[in-house]
């Protein structure tokens, strides 16, 4: 053990260390996406099942990475923080407090837009609970038979999100 040995060494391995452990436990609340159907035929069943979908395929792509810990959010908790549809969307500080109400270090807000039938976009902004702000706004654009590609859409915004939450957690540790 060299390093041991080099005066600096017990240091260095600490820091090894911590840096390692930096994002061991980092709670991450994923809220219901909302649908913002814009087609001709808005609010179907169909589509509303699909967009419910999502927060648990995000929440469980998330789960096994970098050590996040996914924080239950109870449907109700959610609808009286949110004051209607797009609130906690248009408000990342208001999201950022129901975060620390969970004791969550993020908060994912999630959408759909559908503006047509040939095409959707998942869009996910990640909120960061300590300073209240928007972290970055991610879009995934799923094309054709969305049923048939919204597990790898929602892959996709979790490997954005991931990649992201490593660089907030390099450049400021908990």
């Amino acid at each position: 053990m060299p390093l041991l040995k080099n005066p600096l060494g017990p240091v260095l391995a600490l820091l090894l260390l911590v840096s390692l452990s930096a994002g061991a436990d980092t709670p991450i609340a994923v809220l219901d996406f909302e649908l913002h159907d814009i087609t001709s035929n808005p609010g179907v069943a169909e589509e509303v099942r699909r967009t419910a979908s999502l927060k648990p395929l995000l929440e469980s792509s998330l789960s096994g990475k970098n050590g996040y810990r996914i924080v239950a959010v109870d449907a109700d908790v959610q609808r009286a923080a949110s004051h209607g549809f797009g609130y906690l969307w248009d408000h990342p500080d208001e999201a950022a407090l129901l975060g620390k109400s969970l004791g969550s270090r993020f908060v994912i807000v999630g959408r759909v837009s559908k503006p047509s039938f040939l095409f959707v976009h998942f869009t996910a902004r990640v909120v960061d609970v300590q300073t209240g702000r928007l972290v970055e706004e991610f879009v995934v654009e799923v094309k054709g038979q969305q049923q048939n590609f919204s597990g790898k859409g929602v892959e996709n915004l979790a490997r954005q999100i991931d990649a992201k939450l490593q660089t907030v957690a390099r450049a400021r540790p908990d």
